[in-house]
């Protein structure tokens, strides 16, 4: 990896081992429609020996003493359009968590929605030099990975070796300290668009606040809602958030994909708004509280008020039955799962050992959602919660707040990425990168 951006990697790393030390982190979940904040406390396990020793957290020790989300602003399709509102909505889940946890954070890791990920499959391969697999060769071996030229205005966001080879003994998670004479590795690089990330940044930077590491919100989200057999065996996690549709497919408990539909629950709002000519907020409510995908017999005789857009309710009081309320919100999501089938046909997820779609968000609340999916997508779906933490309060347990429980759960049991290893500089793979990230110099 080109060193700039790997030293911009390992400056996030040093600053998140800084808030494990400490003992407390903050995630911060950044979407089109809200902006959720939880403080996490740990106490890390102390590993190795003398100066060596470094702090190693294990899945579920850590709890949740703070939480609050509000409204999102200044954010549409997950990047951010307005950077005063943005800036005041973090800083209201912020201060909103601190309260609640009765102390003050200073480094947060943050997910990011928009940027239209892009994955990418590379492989290296090396020869082993004193036969047994050291740190220092599984650097050289991510650093010998060709890394495709993926265009000016990008920035690689994940670089997850998912699979390591010793001597064509494949399916290794980690090979140190095994012997062998080859080792090869193949690597996930996740790739988004650089201005929408960059923004999203600088506002965390404007709200004085320690960046300690940035997640693509499939990713996150698919940590949280998969449960291990479906991690190991493949699956795919479809998010379907307000203004974007996030896609992850895990196989062998890694991510091997990555993609966003830039459609979401908003879009269905939006439809109701303007088919039954109603504000916003009442097609909002209409979708909360009346709304669904499959029709039957009752939902012709279920009427609904419509509210009056004047306020004059004597002269423009308005029915519909539930079957047409149904009837506009349908086609939207039977397009945002087209999508989705799209991209899983284009990412091979049919040669996966089990093929089982799990369905988060905040939308896939709409009753119904299960049974469309299914036979659009034309696989097993099921709607997941996520799963539970310690201290996670009653509110925040439903499918909307799936990316920030899979935030802390990524903090609490990180994976190892290319920046965790030392990369060495006399490689030419170390200069393949040919996109750096400039900004994160100059500004952190």
């Amino acid at each position: 990896m080109r060193r700039q951006l790997y030293e911009v990697q390992r400056a996030m790393r040093s600053r998140r081992e800084t808030a494990l030390r400490r003992g407390v982190i903050a995630v911060l979940d950044i979407g089109t429609t809200k902006v959720a904040c939880l403080v996490l406390q740990f106490v890390p396990e102390e590993v190795g020996e003398g100066v060596e020793t470094r702090p190693v957290l294990r899945q579920g020790a850590f709890r949740v003493i703070g939480a609050a989300n509000t409204r999102s602003r200044g954010i549409a399709l997950g990047e951010i359009t307005a950077m005063d509102e943005c800036e005041r909505a973090i800083r209201t889940a912020i201060q909103g968590a601190q309260k609640m946890a009765n102390l003050r954070v200073d480094h947060v890791i943050v997910s990011f929605s928009g940027g239209r990920p892009r994955s990418y499959g590379v492989a290296g391969e090396i020869e082993v030099e004193n036969g047994a697999v050291a740190e220092r060769d599984i650097g050289h071996v991510l650093a010998a990975c060709d890394i495709p030229e993926y265009g000016h205005g990008r920035d690689a966001i994940h670089a997850l070796p998912v699979n390591f080879a010793l001597d064509h003994r494949s399916g290794l998670t980690d090979p140190r300290g095994q012997i062998g004479r080859s080792l090869a590795v193949d690597l996930h690089l996740v790739t988004v668009a650089a201005t929408p990330l960059r923004n999203i940044l600088q506002c965390i930077r404007r709200c004085d606040l320690e960046l300690a590491g940035v997640v693509v919100a499939p990713y996150a989200s698919g940590l949280a809602s998969l449960v291990e057999d479906e991690q190991e065996l493949g699956a795919a996690c479809v998010d379907i958030g307000g203004g974007a549709t996030g896609l992850s497919i895990f196989v062998r408990r890694q991510m091997i994909y990555a993609d966003c539909v830039r459609m979401g629950g908003s879009h269905v709002t939006s439809d109701i708004c303007q088919g039954l000519q109603v504000s916003m907020a009442d097609a909002e409510r209409l979708k909360t509280m009346h709304g669904g995908l499959v029709a039957t017999g009752v939902d012709d005789r279920e009427m609904i008020e419509l509210p009056s857009i004047l306020g004059d309710w004597d002269h423009d009081r308005r029915q519909i039955s539930r079957t047409e309320l149904i009837g506009v919100m349908r086609p939207r999501v039977e397009e945002i799962l087209e999508e989705v089938r799209a991209r899983l046909d284009a990412s091979g997820f049919e040669y996966l050992p089990s093929q089982r779609i799990v369905l988060t968000g905040g939308s896939a609340q709409i009753p119904g959602l299960e049974m469309v999916a299914s036979h659009i997508l034309g696989r097993q779906c099921r709607v997941g919660k996520p799963l539970r933490v310690q201290g996670l309060p009653q509110s925040a347990t439903g499918t909307a707040f799936a990316t920030a429980v899979g935030l802390a759960m990524h903090v609490s049991h990180p994976q190892d990425e290319c920046w965790d290893f030392e990369m060495p500089a006399d490689r030419q793979g170390a200069r393949r990168v040919t996109r750096a990230l400039r900004w994160f110099k100059e500004n952190w």
